[in-house]
């Protein structure tokens, strides 16, 4: 099973509803991505941030999720403000460097922190039983629920039969290049994957039938109702609520 190294402190945040972090998750970071204020969208920064403190996220973990994303922010601002028309800030040859674009990058950068700090906080702290339970108590389907849990369950053991898949093929000699026989051989692969995912699936059905599934989601974890679940979700809203009304009366 993947690994989830954020669900297991035992912080505020933690403490919360599941259902409660997961309305504050979409709420703020629907409004962060809609901001096209630098200054607010500094402002969600500093949420995410007192979120992340909030909820005692380790600087390692934090660090290893960031480093994707600093990537991809890297590549929009080597591209960014050279490609996006608007006053010169600088020039040296053919390279010219716009100060729309640098706003522009700077935005991007801080929204995108912002979003991923938010749902690390707020998401990532929960096991996947607890945000399945969340999603069942926000009326989402039931179909979508259990195919989210059956994935995170089984993503693994499917990489693990890929993995011996391929190591089978290699101990008859096989030796991945750019060829037709490669590529055919992945697509062997591909499709002995896809009929041992299907058999699988099957087996996973019927034990489950053997021990009494009726298509209800049933979880261990029980967070009983308090007053601070709903104070921590209003004060959120009203936190946004005014972030958005000081954007509209700005402009």
């Amino acid at each position: 099973m993947l690994e989830n190294t954020l669900s297991g402190g035992n912080s505020p945040i933690h403490r919360l509803d599941p259902k409660i972090r997961i309305l504050t998750a979409c709420f703020l970071s629907i409004a962060a991505a809609l901001c096209d204020n630098l200054i607010l969208a500094l402002g969600y920064l500093i949420i995410a941030l007192g979120l992340t403190g909030l909820a005692r996220l380790p600087i390692k973990a934090l660090t290893k999720r960031l480093s994707p994303l600093c990537w991809f922010l890297l590549m929009i601002w080597i591209f960014l403000p050279l490609t996006f028309e608007g006053n010169i800030v600088f020039e040296y040859g053919w390279l010219r460097v716009s100060s729309q674009g640098i706003l522009l990058s700077a935005k991007i950068s801080l929204k995108s922190v912002a979003i991923l700090l938010m749902f690390s906080a707020l998401v990532a702290t929960m096991p996947m039983a607890s945000l399945g339970s969340g999603l069942h108590q926000l009326k989402v389907p039931d179909k979508l629920v259990f195919l989210l849990l059956m994935t995170y369950r089984y993503i693994a053991v499917i990489q693990g039969e890929y993995s011996r898949l391929l190591r089978a093929a290699k101990f008859r000699g096989f030796k991945p290049g750019t060829n037709l026989h490669s590529y055919r051989t992945y697509a062997f692969l591909a499709g002995m994957l896809f009929v041992r995912a299907s058999f699988r699936a099957k087996r996973v059905y019927q034990a489950m039938r053997c021990r009494g599934f009726q298509e209800k989601f049933h979880t261990l974890d029980f967070y009983p109702a308090n007053g601070l679940n709903y104070l921590f979700l209003w004060a959120m809203l009203l936190l946004t609520a005014g972030l958005v009304l000081m954007e509209l009366t700005w402009i």
